[in-house]
């Protein structure tokens, strides 16, 4: 607790820090007053009168401790590699985080507190600044929570230097020190140019189709403080079985009649020519359209990759061996406005339809019904493969090499050329 003294004269005030985990020795002491200073502190004990000053502390807090650590930040559908710096000094206790962070990065101080002191772990009782490097790059998510942590460890002297040496680490941290799952793992990982990288456990398998590291996983903070020291062996993770493709379509035999659309369909997928069917209600359009990436070969590993980034940036689910192998088909609704179909955002920007869509089929129902708007934005995409998004919180590039299929009623009733028509 601090003790404070305060005096009448040119000795001013002073005070004195018992506390800062007891290695702080400070005290207020009296002198005798001097030509300088004429005003005394009252004297009720009989002896002659002081005056207050500050002095020194006899045993000063620990020295400046600087830990870096290697982790990633998600912009657009690209990682960006982060350095994560962790300094701690003397002066009254806080924890700042500075480098462009968003909300959900500077939440971070109170996640990673709670794991450490969850798994058994000291938190410094002094200044804390953890530094974002580069700090021109927008920060977003909780995938830094564990570099912080690792940081904070070392930079306490509780894990060795030699720990993170060479070694990126991505994860969030949960308030019972468990390492959870973060969206764009793949990207993340790819960002990150160190032989080793930690993930969390459940992403293993995701993380190591990047093939260019070792990749280890962790459960929990305390198990991967216990790794790190050498005291335990790195957790084992399991095959991940066998499932069916997530964007799994139906087959093309399962339209019936339709010669001429079937053949349309067929002319398409083989040659990569954009489709548009026109038919009253009921005719099959839909139906045609969406089996339309059945007929598309699989992808090959460097697409699959591609693809894959490309989702996983966006949040998506992927499949447990972290490729998708199969032409992706999206169908987004037409109510979806332009942001959605192109891509954007006002913290981060993400992509959009056409681009979940890149190498695979882009499905637009009732296309009459899209606004005209959303409809003329698909012009660059479809002429240069890619489309540029930029908002104030910066700008990427994402890649649309999609095969467009729309389907769309004659008129608004429908009923073009029939009796009672519009």
């Amino acid at each position: 607790m601090p003790q404070i003294g305060f005096g009448a004269g040119f000795g001013g005030w002073a005070v004195g820090w018992a506390g800062l985990g007891g290695r702080v020795s400070q005290g207020v002491v009296r002198v005798r007053p001097t030509s300088r200073s004429p005003c005394s502190l009252p004297n009720t004990s009989g002896r002659r009168p002081g005056r207050i000053r500050r002095v020194r502390a006899r045993a000063a807090i620990g020295g400046v401790m600087l830990a870096i650590v290697s982790s990633a930040t998600v912009s657009g559908v690209a990682g960006v590699p982060v350095t994560v710096e962790v300094h701690v000094s003397s002066g009254l206790p806080g924890f700042t985080i500075v480098g462009l962070p968003d909300a959900a990065c500077r939440e971070s101080r109170d996640r990673v507190r709670a794991a450490l002191l969850s798994s058994g772990l000291e938190w410094p009782i002094r200044r804390v600044t953890v530094n974002l490097a580069p700090s021109g790059v927008p920060k977003s998510g909780a995938a830094l929570d564990l570099a912080v942590a690792v940081g904070l460890l070392v930079a306490s002297e509780q894990l060795p230097a030699e720990a993170v040496s060479d070694r990126g680490f991505v994860g969030e941290l949960g308030l019972d020190g468990g390492v959870r799952a973060v969206a764009g793992l793949l990207p993340l990982v790819a960002a990150i140019d160190t032989s080793e990288v930690v993930v969390p456990a459940s992403g293993v398998h995701v993380a190591s189709v990047v093939g260019r590291h070792r990749v280890l996983g962790a459960h929990d903070l305390a198990g991967l403080v216990a790794c790190l020291q050498d005291d335990e062996q790195w957790p084992g993770v399991e095959a991940p079985e066998a499932v069916p493709a997530l964007n799994a379509v139906g087959d093309l035999a399962d339209v019936r009649g339709q010669p001429l659309a079937r053949t349309a369909v067929e002319v398409s997928a083989a040659g990569g020519h954009h489709l548009l069917m026109l038919g009253p209600p009921g005719a099959g359009k839909t139906m045609l359209a969406r089996r339309l990436g059945g007929l598309l070969p699989d992808l090959d590993h460097d697409t699959a990759l591609e693809v894959s980034l490309i989702h996983s940036a966006a949040g998506a689910e992927l499949p447990p061996d972290g490729l998708i192998r199969r032409p992706p088909v999206r169908a987004p609704h037409h109510g979806a406005s332009a942001v959605a179909l192109i891509g954007g955002g006002s913290t981060r920007l993400r992509p959009g339809e056409i681009s979940l869509a890149h190498r695979g089929v882009l499905f637009l129902d009732e296309m009459g019904e899209f606004p005209t708007s959303v409809l003329e934005a698909l012009r660059q995409p479809l002429e240069q493969g890619t489309v540029r998004v930029t908002r104030a919180c910066g700008s990427a590039t994402f890649p649309a090499r999609f095969l467009l299929v729309a389907a769309m009623n004659p008129c608004p009733c429908g009923e073009a050329g029939r009796p009672g028509a519009c």
